[in-house]
């Protein structure tokens, strides 16, 4: 039940209660006693979102300073809003904003004090290109649109807010060129987002997978960068970019399945070299894709298409191999994998010593044990390593499985 301010003399005492019940007498919300022209005041703002030193700088210096001043005329160097629902106070809390009550006053200070822990923007490690703008965007939303607007300076570069998630709600910004989108697919993607029925956001990985139109595909249907530069290029193409507030994904929505195979680097290269990379990477998800079926299929049921002389070598590697080729292939598989997730959870100099001990003591000890061929080594070798000539992640991964 909402409760509305009053001008009785307990009024300031019950809506400083209603707000610290609201945070669950949380401890990190801190209550400053701070009159105004003889009347009760309090300044509220929880300190593991507020930034203390905008606080005594930006409010209670000025409040100490300014007795002949109306409110207004104080917090000129702050962005604030007058409101007098303390629900409305409550979450402006939790986006580290502070509020300023007042005895006797039906309406409160919403003060925007937010603490700032950005990193710095670097180079994203799994998009890194050798020509173009070495940036990436951050967990921060605001610096992210900064950093798109300074790609794309344009009047059309339209920016939409949706909140998402009820529980825990979370800021989503839709990007769009307002004379290239179209409308439909705008007004499309918008509802989607409005219909998430999740109480919390995490990462955009939760919006993709509310969004797809078919979930249970292994092909991702979204294509997510976090190159500035990259998410620009699909704008002025008509495409939309979703951001969420604390992740520094973006979501390019709707992509065909050539667009996994592009990277800046394309537009940086000759028209030439730029094609016939592109051609290189799609023949790279032929193989990921098709290499170890072709090649169970060939020796278990269609041996004969195979040169004589290739045909011996290839059942001579077989022939001491107790099981057969798919199984021999999902074992491999499954090693692979598990040394690639080793490789990945470890810290980087451990992760190295995996993958040489995988590649080499593992590798080589499978094969003289008799437990896996030649061939299908050199096949799920072939396979790993079209799968991670794809620029897209989620495609290799999907590609490759």
């Amino acid at each position: 039940m909402k409760q509305t301010y009053g001008a009785d003399s307990s009024s300031l005492d019950k809506n400083v209660d209603f707000i610290k019940n609201a945070l669950f007498q949380s401890n990190d919300l801190k209550i400053t006693r701070q009159d105004y022209k003889g009347s009760r005041g309090v300044l509220l703002f929880l300190e593991s979102l507020a930034d203390p030193e905008l606080i005594e700088r930006n409010i209670l210096t000025p409040l100490n300073r300014s007795e002949n001043k109306d409110l207004d005329e104080v917090f000129t160097t702050l962005s604030h809003t007058l409101e007098s629902d303390p629900d409305k106070g409550v979450q402006g809390l939790l986006q580290g904003s502070s509020l300023y009550l007042m005895e006797g006053n039906e309406k409160f200070y919403i003060l925007a004090t937010p603490a700032q822990y950005s990193r710095s923007i670097t180079e994203p490690e799994n998009e890194a290109i050798i020509r173009g703008a070495h940036t990436g965007f951050i967990e921060d939303l605001k610096t992210n649109l900064y950093l798109i607007r300074k790609q794309i300076s344009s009047r059309s570069l339209t920016v939409r807010y949706l909140s998402v998630g009820k529980t825990a709600p979370k800021q989503v910004a839709l990007v769009y060129m307002n004379d290239l989108a179209e409308q439909q697919t705008i007004e499309k993607v918008e509802s989607r987002l409005k219909e998430i029925p999740l109480d919390k956001i995490v990462s955009t990985g939760f919006i993709q997978e509310m969004m797809e139109d078919n979930p249970y595909s292994i092909f991702p249907q979204h294509l997510n960068t976090e190159r500035p530069d990259h998410a620009s290029a699909y704008l002025l193409t008509g495409h939309i970019a979703i951001m969420l507030e604390g992740d520094p994904t973006a979501l390019i929505v709707p992509v065909s399945f050539f667009a996994f195979y592009k990277t800046p680097d394309d537009y940086n290269n000759r028209w030439m070299i730029a094609s016939f990379v592109r051609i290189i990477r799609l023949i790279s998800f032929v193989l990921a894709f098709q290499l170890p079926a072709i090649y169970i299929a060939t020796v278990s049921f269609h041996s004969n298409v195979l040169p004589l002389q290739l045909f011996f070598t290839v059942q001579g590697s077989l022939t001491r191999i107790p099981y057969p080729p798919l199984v021999e292939a999902m074992f491999l598989e499954l090693i692979f994998e598990l040394l690639r997730e080793a490789g990945l959870r470890l810290p980087s100099r451990v992760g190295q010593t995996i993958g040489i001990v995988g590649g080499l003591v593992i590798g080589d000890a499978i094969v003289k044990a008799g437990l896996i061929s030649y061939t299908m080594i050199i096949v799920v070798a072939l396979t790993a390593i079209a799968s991670f000539l794809i620029p897209s992640n989620e495609m290799g991964a999907a590609s490759a499985y």
